[in-house]
């Protein structure tokens, strides 16, 4: 049976793995989409949760944002793997800095891991802002998390890392 993708703001309850898509929306391409094809494609049995909708002009509730995305990342933690795609800016807006939301879920997720075992792929695109600062704390203090350069490489790494049982 196939995984089934996961969008805000459904709570859907599965069974299985999921792979929660970590990483900025606002000013960032759409690498969700393209994320969420690749692994429907090379590891179809796997839920897919993915923050990123369309929202219709005055749709966007910002704590049920937030609730949804604890509640599938913390789902991932259990069983599954958070996939960090750090996407350079494709969009500049002055009023917020460029992935600040992400920049703080990789440094608590990062602890989780160390702390806790959580599986994490983090992948970062030539360009994105303190990537080498980045890469370097990774290195240092969580060698186990694979750090790749492609989002394609970062699904296949993600789809290995989680195993699915069906």
């Amino acid at each position: 049976m196939g995984g089934k993708v996961i969008v805000v703001p459904e709570y859907i309850e599965v069974s299985g793995p999921i792979v929660f898509l970590a990483g900025p929306i606002q000013g960032a391409p759409d690498w969700q989409t393209r994320a969420i094809a690749y692994l429907r494609a090379h590891a179809p049995s796997l839920h897919i949760a993915s923050p990123r909708r369309e929202y219709l002009h005055n749709d966007f509730n910002y704590e049920r944002q937030v609730d949804w995305e604890t509640k599938y990342l913390r789902r991932a933690a259990k069983d599954g793997v958070i996939l960090f795609w750090l996407a350079k800016e494709a969009e500049h807006f002055c009023d917020r800095a460029y992935a600040q939301t992400t920049r703080f879920e990789l440094a608590e997720w990062k602890v989780r891991h160390e702390r806790d075992g959580v599986r994490l792929v983090v992948g970062i695109e030539d360009g994105f802002t303190n990537a080498r600062y980045i890469r370097r704390r990774f290195t240092q203090d969580c060698p186990r998390v694979p750090l790749c350069t492609t989002l394609e490489k970062a699904c296949a790494t993600a789809a290995l890392v989680v195993r699915p049982t069906r």
